[in-house]
């Protein structure tokens, strides 16, 4: 079978349950507090509505998801898990001391309310590379180590440095493209949308021809996935945010399923 012609598969990030528990309960991390609404209970939702692997955020500040909800998801996990983190010494040995399916590096600042811009791999390669080394060669997957990832703009030089980092996928970061969709109410035929569409497009083909996994995600939405969704090669995307917010209404695995079924079309 050839994955070209396959439908990507849909991590689920759950990130902003967490998020909407420390709304309320900002003190959860304490094993005595009880907050709601639970991350690990979105697991078995996400899951049932066709989730192919679910996402967490383990961010420094720990803003949202917090340690425990990690150590707790992680046993629960009938899927991959995938740990986004930030390029530091102290995510990397969480990541090998829970043995997570796949990591993600991304770039973090505290005064952004999500992930803003790509990981800039060429000015940290030889940093990158040593991590990448250290995550791979972690122990379990039947001694495979696990999967690893940079979440990148879709610029030509940072795809290449990760490469030579030995990153074995590229998530590549469609803000700009949501961005795009947005103002020009998705019309391909205006400039600036289909400007981003090519500039993705060019972005992928170069991910593919350099053997990596190709990924996508950030901004991605119910009207504007399709787009990305049926870029050939598209292996996975990564959306939280907005099938959290369509949860709200109609529930998380109704949510989940509704964003398989966008893809697919």
């Amino acid at each position: 079978m050839n994955p070209a012609t396959l439908s990507p598969l849909l991590g689920v990030n759950i990130d902003h349950v967490a998020s909407l528990r420390q709304a309320r309960y900002r003190d959860s991390q304490h094993p005595s507090t009880f907050g709601e609404p639970d991350p690990s209970r979105a697991v078995h939702e996400a899951e049932l509505g066709g989730a192919d692997i679910i996402t967490v955020h383990l961010r420094e500040d720990r803003r949202h998801i917090n340690d425990r909800d990690v150590e707790s998801i992680r046993p629960l996990c009938r899927v991959r898990l995938n740990l986004e983190m930030g390029a530091t010494d102290e995510m990397v040995a969480i990541a090998r001391r829970l043995h997570v399916h796949m990591s993600t590096l991304v770039p973090e600042g505290r005064q952004e309310v999500t992930t803003e811009g790509g990981l800039d791999v060429v000015g940290q390669l030889t940093r990158l590379t040593t991590m990448v080394a250290r995550l791979k060669d972690a122990a379990g997957h039947g001694g495979g180590g696990m999967t690893v990832s940079a979440f990148i703009d879709a610029d030509l030089k940072q795809i290449e440095a990760s490469k030579k980092a030995g990153f074995d996928a590229c998530e590549l970061h469609t803000g700009p493209y949501a961005n795009a969709f947005a103002t020009s109410g998705g019309d391909p035929l205006r400039p600036m949308l289909a400007t981003e569409i090519a500039r993705v497009a060019e972005a992928c083909h170069t991910v593919r021809a350099l053997g990596m996994r190709l990924h996508a995600g950030h901004g991605l939405n119910y009207a504007n996935v399709g787009h990305i969704a049926g870029i050939p090669g598209m292996s996975e995307l990564h959306i939280g945010h907005s099938i959290i917010a369509r949860g709200i209404y109609i529930g998380l695995r109704s949510a989940v399923a509704e964003m398989k079924a966008a893809i697919r079309g």
